[in-house]
């Protein structure tokens, strides 16, 4: 089953176990396939898991940026609505890697594209984002590169 019938399926399991919080996150997470489908240019049958898992993730991030902009303002019942979204979409996502993990993964690439300065971190970046893509936020991906590539 891809990632997007999952999806739907959990769509109907969360309205029959009235679960809202799970119904509105899965609602979202769907309407945003349907507009990536949509817009690149013509309408595609289906999305790749990859191309779902990518748009799982944007969705993540903004609900805890959100939570984060109402904490700040004093709104917690906002910001913990939009936590449990976040959580719930979690679920669709690859396991995320530890920061040693990342770490290891960042110097394997480090050897492989032969970097030896900060010069280099672009190219270093470019391998690493797509090969932790899903697994790792972009930020750590950038911290634990410009640490190693600084220790050159």
């Amino acid at each position: 089953m891809s990632l997007e019938q999952q999806i739907q399926s959990d769509i109907k399991a969360a309205m029959v176990a009235k679960d809202k919080v799970a119904l509105a996150a899965t609602r979202a997470v769907k309407a945003a396939i349907l507009l990536a489908k949509t817009s690149e240019g013509g309408a595609k049958d289906s999305l790749e898991d990859s191309e779902v898992v990518k748009i799982v993730q944007k969705l993540v991030k903004q609900r805890k940026e959100s939570a984060e902009i109402y904490s700040q303002q004093n709104r917690q019942d906002l910001a913990d609505n939009e936590l449990a979204e976040a959580a719930a979409m979690e679920k669709y996502l690859p396991a995320a890697l530890s920061e040693a993990q990342v770490e290891e993964a960042v110097k394997a690439i480090i050897a492989e594209t032969g970097a030896t300065s900060m010069a280099d971190m672009g190219k270093v970046m470019g391998v690493a984002t797509k090969k932790l893509a899903g697994q790792a936020d972009g930020r750590l991906i950038s911290t634990i590169v410009k640490k190693l590539l600084s220790t050159k």
